[in-house]
């Protein structure tokens, strides 16, 4: 895991064709907005969480976040022991996103 500022994350997957951008925020955060193309599992679904996340290409690159930066630590920590060998962690996450949102 790696924890990216907002600018990091976006230079990093702008030039990386085997990402996914996962959002692990509920479904009340979510309906706010969120980052296009985002992939939605919430955290919070604790075995559900991991039962989704187990379905996912584990050869792609992962960009993860939430409301601030916590749970999406907490998601790649979890996605690393599942065997996902790339994950990124937005610090700030998207209280502090200043890009598009859909």
């Amino acid at each position: 895991m790696a924890d990216l500022t907002q600018e990091d994350w976006v230079n990093q997957l702008k030039n990386d064709d085997n990402a996914i951008i996962l959002d692990v925020r509920t479904e009340d955060e979510v309906a706010e907005g969120k980052i296009p193309n985002a992939l939605h599992i919430d955290i919070y679904k604790g075995q559900g969480f991991i039962y989704e996340v187990e379905e996912l290409d584990k050869s792609k690159n992962v960009y993860v976040y939430c409301k601030a930066g916590g749970r999406s630590a907490q998601a790649c920590a979890i996605m690393n022991q599942l065997g996902f060998e790339n994950t990124y962690n937005l610090i700030g996450g998207f209280s502090e996103w200043t890009g598009e949102v859909e």
